[in-house]
């Protein structure tokens, strides 16, 4: 049969079979920088439990999470080094943090030259089968004496356990299947205003004549608990009749073990009212000295200008010095009152984007062209291929990258270099800077882009509000992307942010 006389599958065919498929698929791009993943189908996305937006552009090995010594890594690294096939067992884990197994089954393609373009990985998730192995291998171990010494241990520990409860500063209960209440410790008594005659034995929804008979609670304990063991960080707002609204956190947990404590359930309640008020209180404090400081700043600026404009040409080199250095210190505080103000709107969701087509090569060349202009120290290196047009609010992707390079600059004082690198993942624009710095111990890192926070290393030694990454992340999501980090102490980090190519051009944002 000629090439002329061969029938090729249509490429629209061809996805549905992919997504229909009970069997993860994902692809991953050789070609371009640390092998991004370049198409995942549906499967995938619900055996790992991220979105495909949350997916396009990583590293497959996000999805080990912290557990990166397994043997099975190395034996992937060496076949996509050698670009051959590979077959291995290995720990990933879910969004939400749940382990599970996956054999891969990983493949290299190759093009008429012979050379590696991409590599496509085949997944089933096996944790049934593992658990069972380790369930069997357990089972040989263990021996009927260990059994009934771990059940005296227990019995022995229970009035410790006891003690422990009632020291916790949060609220507790302890229920059975049915959630009627066995136990409640002193604090949660002391909060709700009851005694423990009024609350042990009773039903969970009649506590207080029907007071905790509240919708929320009851989809949480009834409908989100059974399929979804443990329950965190669960918020229920309530207003009690004799104590008054209370806003609560909370954590619930079926306990599984067979025995005694079979099926019983935790509850464990934070009350945050007085938390959130504060917080509050803090933003409505922030939105009100920024707006409040933003006129006479405007004024201080307006008269260094004139001050500049009108200096005599005889001034003394020392008065030139002196205004030059008030211009730039005028300028700081005008850039941490604008950086407050974002805060602020964010916060109150007032700010829009304000949409449109533009050059993003354009952006990305003029940026990046005037923070060199400003930095004597370091050589910002720009890779990879053009984007051309993107939709979007083009000032606040320029305040993005503006911040993720300059932080670059600023916390990798000893190396000179900053690499950039922008390129299209399936349908995303993928931008990144890597800077050979300081780097982000591992707990800092899912910390890094909240409100006001700063590494312990990095605010003693170097200035600033710890808002300009928070900001970033704002404007990234608002664009429908997403903004990461990847980093080691001592080795630098990467900042990566991805953006749809196609975004409605219709839809309104607002952050």
């Amino acid at each position: 049969m000629s090439v002329s006389e061969k029938r090729f599958l249509d490429p629209t065919i061809l996805a549905s079979v992919l997504d229909a498929t009970n069997t993860g698929i994902v692809i991953t791009d050789n070609l371009l920088p640390d092998n991004p993943i370049i198409y995942c189908n549906a499967a995938f996305e619900k055996m790992c439990g991220y979105d495909h937006d949350e997916i396009i552009g990583h590293n497959c090995r996000f999805l080990q999470n912290k557990d990166r010594s397994q043997e099975a890594r190395f034996e992937i690294a060496e076949a996509i080094r050698n670009g051959e096939n590979c077959v291995v067992e290995i720990r990933n884990y879910t969004k939400d943090g749940q382990l599970f197994y996956n054999q891969l089954y990983l493949s290299a393609v190759k093009d008429l030259s012979g050379n590696v373009t991409h590599f496509i990985g085949i997944q089933n998730d096996v944790t049934s089968r593992k658990k069972a192995e380790q369930t069997l291998q357990m089972n040989f171990k263990e021996t009927e004496q260990k059994v009934i010494d771990r059940t005296k241990m227990l019995k022995e520990s229970e009035e410790y356990l006891s003690s422990i409860v009632e020291t916790i500063r949060e609220s507790l209960l302890v229920m059975d299947k049915d959630y009627t209440i066995l136990s409640a410790n002193h604090h949660f008594l002391n909060t709700f205003k009851v005694s423990l005659n009024e609350t042990k034995g009773k039903l969970l929804y009649d506590l207080g004549n029907g007071q905790w008979d509240i919708p929320e609670l009851r989809l949480m304990m009834e409908e989100i608990l059974p399929t979804n063991n443990p329950v965190l960080d669960y918020e229920v707002e309530h207003e009690f009749p004799h104590i008054g609204r209370k806003l609560m956190l909370l954590n619930a947990h079926r306990v599984e073990l067979e025995g005694q404590f079979k099926d019983r359930i935790l509850l464990a309640i934070e009350d945050i009212t007085e938390k959130r008020a504060v917080e509050q209180r803090k933003d409505d404090f922030l939105s009100i000295a920024s707006h409040e400081l933003k006129t006479p700043l405007t004024t201080v600026v307006g008269y260094v200008q004139m001050m500049q404009r009108l200096m005599p040409e005889n001034s003394s080199e020392r008065f030139r010095s002196v205004v030059d250095k008030t211009e730039r210190y005028v300028a700081r505080l005008n850039q941490l009152l604008k950086e407050l103000m974002d805060v602020s709107r964010i916060q109150t969701g007032n700010i829009e984007l304000h949409m449109d087509y533009f050059d993003f090569d354009k952006m990305v060349r003029e940026t990046i062209e005037g923070i060199q202009a400003a930095t004597r120290g370091h050589r910002i290196i720009v890779k990879g291929q053009p984007i051309n047009q993107c939709y979007g609010d083009e000032s606040n992707l320029v305040q993005v990258i503006t911040n993720l390079i300059s932080n670059a600059i600023k916390y990798s004082p000893d190396s000179k270099e900053i690499d950039i690198h922008v390129s299209r993942v399936s349908s995303f624009i993928k931008f990144s800077v890597r800077d050979y710095g300081l780097g982000i111990k591992e707990d800092d890192l899912k910390k890094v882009f909240e409100r006001f926070y700063r590494v312990g290393e990095i605010q003693k030694n170097y200035p600033g509000m710890g808002i300009g990454l928070y900001i970033c992340d704002q404007i990234i999501k608002n664009h429908k992307g997403t903004l990461w980090v990847e980093s080691e102490p001592g080795k630098g980090s990467v900042f990566s942010f991805t953006l749809p190519v196609n975004l409605d051009k219709k839809a309104a944002y607002e952050y």
